[in-house]
């Protein structure tokens, strides 16, 4: 492996407006088959202060790998007003334990501002709607700022992304990309939390494999999709907020 990080180097000189797909899809060429210890060393020797790391709280491994290599590291959390007590404790865990900055991105509506607009529990009657209001715009307004961001997805997540690259152009936001956990399965994620002692969040073990808001998300029975817990008995299956 310690032939890839001088080959992605060669590219990390690149100012901000010369990176674009072509560049991605050379350095994930490079490093597709690397750590993700690896990947999360090339990102901040890359980016610094200019990357985001975004994390939903499901567990703490983004914002322990990044804090550890870059202190004080802005970590995203899209705070809906929707969220389960456990997974702000998480967030609230996590930000005491690390050296890490949590940028809380908040929608531009309060709650009751979106009820007296749309109607109440938006989430059930249009929840592509609430998602775009209360996750994919906020999320799309804290990514401006940035010329990277780090996502927790992993390939295993979801039929949808068996084929996502660790380094992608992300057209949608105009910036570059980085999933460091790509490659990595459920006992990947239960080595590393094992081995650093992290907070977890304890609806995953409570049932929940797959975390998101508390209203469109369910546990999930022995043999389910692990997903099959978020959006049940609507036709949707992702937020939006890895969408191209």
């Amino acid at each position: 492996m310690s032939a890839i990080l001088p080959a992605a180097a060669s590219l990390t000189l690149l100012n901000p407006q010369e990176w674009n797909a072509e560049s991605c899809a050379e350095v994930n060429a490079r490093l597709e088959s690397a750590s993700a210890a690896h990947i999360a060393d090339w990102a901040v020797a890359t980016f610094g202060r200019n990357l985001i790391v975004a994390a939903s709280m499901q567990d703490t491994i983004l914002p322990h790998m990044f804090g550890t290599r870059l202190e004080d590291v802005d970590v995203l959390f899209l705070e809906t007003g929707y969220h389960f007590d456990e997974t702000i404790a998480t967030r609230d865990e996590a930000a005491r334990r690390f050296p890490i900055t949590i940028v809380n991105a908040e929608p531009e509506l309060t709650i009751d501002e979106q009820t007296e607009k749309y109607g109440k529990d938006l989430f059930r009657t249009d929840p592509n709607l609430c998602c775009q209001i209360r996750k994919v715009e906020p999320l799309k307004r804290e990514l401006a700022k940035y010329d990277a961001w780090v996502t927790g997805v992993r390939r295993v997540d979801a039929i949808t992304r068996s084929e996502m690259p660790v380094i992608s152009w992300d057209a949608k936001h105009g910036l570059v990309k980085i999933n460091p956990l790509a490659l990595w399965d459920d006992p990947a994620v239960e080595n590393y939390q094992a081995a650093n002692d992290l907070p977890r969040n304890p609806l995953v073990a409570d049932g929940y494999p797959s975390i998101g808001c508390a209203p469109c998300t369910r546990k999930v029975a022995p043999g389910e999709d692990p997903r099959a817990g978020r959006w049940a008995g609507q036709n949707k299956t992702e937020c939006g907020l890895h969408s191209e």
